[in-house]
C-alpha cells in the first residue's frame, strides 16, 4: 500500500489513532516506515474512555519523533448522543489542551455537531491550529474556521457525484487554506473498493477540476499547506 502511494506521487502519509490501541499502532507504523507519520488521540466514539491515565499515555506517545499532531479528536452527534454530548465535549477540550501544551496541531472530526464545535474553537482563538478533517460543514463555517487558524481538508467523498455541497465549498475556498486526504479505508473515489493513500491523487485531481487549475498546482499547494502545518519535510 505504501509502495502504491509512492508510485502515485504521495510523499508522506499521516495515519491517525482513534483510541489507545490504534494510537500505539499508528506510532509503531510511523516508526517502521520513513514516509509514515502519526497523530494520536481519542475519537469521540471512544470519548468515555478518556481519563487521567489515558491522557497521560497520549502525552507520552506524542513525544515520539514521528508524531506530528493530536487526532483524530472531535464531536460526533450523528449516532444518538452516544457517548453523551458532554462526555464528548470534555474529551475534546482535554485533548485540545494537550495539543496546545505540546504545540502540536489537531485533526478534528465533526459530524452533526457544527454549533458546539465552533463554540469550543472560538473560545480558543486558534490555539491549537489544525485541520477540520473530511469537511462536512457549510461555507460560512469553513470561512470562520479558516479565520481561527484551521485548514479545511477534503477527503475522497468530494469526488462523489452526490457531493454537490462539498464541491461548491472546495470551489469557493482559497487553495492556500485547503489540504486533501483520503480518509482511507473509507470514502473511496473508486466506489465499492477499499480506499487507500494512493487515491489522494484522485482527490487532488477533482479539486483541480473544480477550481480550473492544473493538478500539479493543487498537489504542490496542498502538500505545502500540510507540510507547513504538521512540520513535515516539504
Amino acid at each position: 500500500m505504501i509502495a502504491r502511494a509512492a508510485s502515485a506521487g504521495v510523499t508522506a502519509l499521516i495515519t491517525a489513532g482513534v483510541d489507545g490501541a490504534t494510537s500505539r499502532a499508528a506510532v509503531a507504523r510511523a516508526d517502521k516506515y520513513a514516509s509514515v507519520y502519526a497523530v494520536v488521540g481519542i475519537h469521540p466514539h471512544h470519548a468515555a474512555a478518556l481519563d487521567d491515565e489515558s491522557l497521560k499515555a497520549l502525552r507520552a506517545l506524542a513525544a515520539h519523533r514521528k508524531v506530528v499532531g493530536i487526532g483524530e479528536i472531535g464531536l460526533d452527534f450523528y449516532w444518538a448522543d452516544n457517548p453523551p454530548r458532554e462526555t464528548q465535549a470534555r474529551a475534546l477540550n482535554a485533548q485540545l489542551d494537550l495539543a496546545a501544551e505540546l504545540a502540536k496541531p489537531v485533526v478534528i472530526h465533526n459530524r452533526a455537531a457544527d454549533d458546539l464545535l465552533m463554540e469550543i474553537l472560538r473560545r480558543r482563538k486558534g490555539n491549537p491550529r489544525g485541520i477540520l478533517h473530511c469537511y462536512a460543514g457549510d461555507l460560512a463555517m469553513a470561512r470562520e474556521a479558516i479565520n481561527l487558524g484551521y485548514l479545511i481538508s477534503f477527503a475522497g467523498n468530494v469526488t462523489f457525484t452526490n457531493a454537490a455541497r462539498a464541491q461548491a465549498i472546495a470551489k469557493a475556498l482559497p487553495l492556500e487554506c485547503m489540504i486533501v486526504e483520503t480518509d482511507a479505508p473509507y470514502l473511496s473515489p473508486l466506489r465499492g473498493k477499499r480506499n487507500e493513500p494512493a487515491n489522494v491523487a484522485r482527490v487532488a485531481a477533482k479539486i483541480a477540476e473544480l477550481k480550473s487549475l492544473a493538478p500539479a498546482v493543487v498537489a504542490q499547494t496542498t502538500t505545502h499547506n500540510c507540510a507547513r502545518l504538521f512540520g513535515l519535510p516539504n
